[in-house]
């Protein structure tokens, strides 16, 4: 495939390539932390507000028993180690891409939105009052936001946002399929609810995506990609692999709740309502994958044609 040469390129193809990162996709980064803001208070109100929100939940937490066996002492230690491992992943990456790229502001802004979140995620679980009664016999004491899935999904969304766009397809597929594993392997152990994972997701992004425009704005030199797909960890794949994921999940929930919604031939459920649960966690988990990597791409300069 032959490329223009330089002389031939249109005015606005050269300014496309002489933009700054980020430069005509703030509004969408801030219509992205609105949305996870208006995600988050939803998820609560539904979940923890609501008597249907609430049976849902706590029916997808209870069913967890049945999973109780390998399954339960495979997540027991993962969870186990969850602290360790996040930070550990988070520190080396960001630490090597620092040292080796010199990209100090943007390490500064990713860990200060990290610690951030964490932060946000203790504060907010002892704010919020605890679950009202609502006819559902369930604990009463408040366990949403995830702090466990917090610290996954935080650190990998720092890693994300230090690495070149290149890497950032790939490193976003294998951070939110670390995120998405510490999510449900909380919900198998039965230490979260789903909502509490999904509001947990939910925010990450909201306090991540201004973090990642600063990073853009701030790291206009290195973050630039030439958009024709020749590296493999710019793979379109990554991205493809995310959305069946999320797509997959989908299909599960559907047929999970369409086997326990009345006039469907409703069945006295023993898993389904974990199914559903576990999906929801899945689809949100890729959906935000998928949104953050779409978002990133976009706003990268371009690296001008040959």
């Amino acid at each position: 495939m032959s490329f223009p040469s330089t002389g031939r390129l249109t005015a606005t193809q050269r300014t496309a390539n002489k933009r700054w990162a980020g430069a005509g996709t703030g509004f969408l980064f801030v219509l992205a932390t609105l949305a996870c803001v208006a995600g988050f208070a939803a998820t609560y109100y539904f979940f923890v507000r609501t008597t249907t929100g609430q049976y849902i939940d706590e029916s997808a937490l209870v069913e967890a028993v049945t999973l109780n066996g390998p399954a339960e002492r495979a997540t027991t230690k993962f969870l186990d180690w969850l602290p360790v491992i996040s930070v550990a992943i988070a520190a080396v990456v960001v630490l090597f891409v620092t040292i080796a790229r010199r990209r100090w502001k943007a390490a500064g802004i990713a860990l200060a939105a990290c610690v951030a979140a964490n932060l946000a995620t203790q504060i907010l679980k002892d704010w919020f009052p605890d679950r009202p009664f609502r006819g559902v016999e369930t604990i009463e004491l408040n366990s949403l936001p995830s702090g466990h899935t917090t610290l996954a999904a935080s650190a990998a969304a720092a890693v994300f946002l230090v690495v070149s766009p290149r890497w950032r397809p790939v490193a976003g597929f294998l951070g939110g399929t670390f995120a998405v594993a510490a999510g449900v392997s909380t919900l198998i152990n039965q230490w979260h609810r789903p909502a509490d994972v999904v509001a947990a997701f939910l925010l990450v992004g909201a306090v991540m995506l201004p973090a990642g425009w600063l990073v853009l704005r701030t790291g206009n030199r290195w973050n630039v990609q030439d958009d024709r797909g020749d590296h493999w960890a710019s793979s379109r794949l990554w991205l493809l692999l995310s959305a069946l994921a999320g797509v997959a999940a989908a299909a599960v929930a559907v047929y999970s709740l369409i086997k326990i919604a009345p006039g469907f031939g409703q069945e006295s459920s023993t898993t389904n309502y974990f199914w559903a649960g576990a999906a929801l966690i899945v689809i949100t988990g890729y959906l935000a994958t998928v949104a953050a990597t779409w978002l990133f791409g976009l706003s990268a300069r371009r690296r001008p044609t040959p």
